[in-house]
């Protein structure tokens, strides 16, 4: 599996996207669906990677940056041919990895309260995560659940996001 920082510029990630995007409207109302677009990924804050199979993509996964020590877990998605492979794992652990190495201390998420979100709940339970209160922008919302995780800082950084060797 070849994780690599995506430019959401090839038909592969819009398509899959869109099967994102579907899913996520097909169970909830417009008004507590988060998912975001091509054109919302491509603010400046956040940083999409996709999970590839040689030419087909797996999967893909976005971090976005609420402050300095807190990031938002976006868009993860892995393609119907490819669930229970290990991509969601595989992409979680990179993220997880950027998210140390820029020095954020908590990384947080939202996903559907239904029965269709259950296995990504299961998921990210556990990976660690809990439920918590809404962050950011986020309101209380029946069709949402909002999990975080505390994040250790990466080997060699300073709790401060210094890579530079400690004092």
């Amino acid at each position: 599996m070849d994780i690599r920082i995506d430019a959401l510029d090839g038909p592969e990630i819009a398509h899959l996207l869109s099967a994102h995007q579907g899913l996520t409207a097909d169970d909830s109302p417009p008004e507590s669906d988060h998912a975001l677009d091509l054109d919302g990924l491509r603010a400046p804050e956040i940083t999409v990677w996709s999970a590839w199979d040689e030419t087909r993509i797996m999967g893909c996964g976005a971090l976005k940056e609420l402050d300095p020590s807190h990031a938002e877990l976006k868009s993860m998605h892995t393609a119907a041919d490819y669930r229970r492979r290990g991509v969601a794992a595989g992409l979680l652990e990179r993220m997880l990895a950027e998210a140390r190495e820029r020095g954020y201390e908590r990384l947080s998420l939202e996903t559907g309260s239904s029965d269709t979100f259950a296995a990504a709940r299961a998921f990210y339970v556990r990976h660690g995560f809990v439920e918590c209160p809404p962050f950011g922008d986020y309101r209380e919302d029946p069709y949402s659940v909002f999990m975080t995780l505390q994040l250790a800082p990466a080997e060699g950084t300073r709790p401060d996001g210094d890579k530079s060797a400690p004092n």
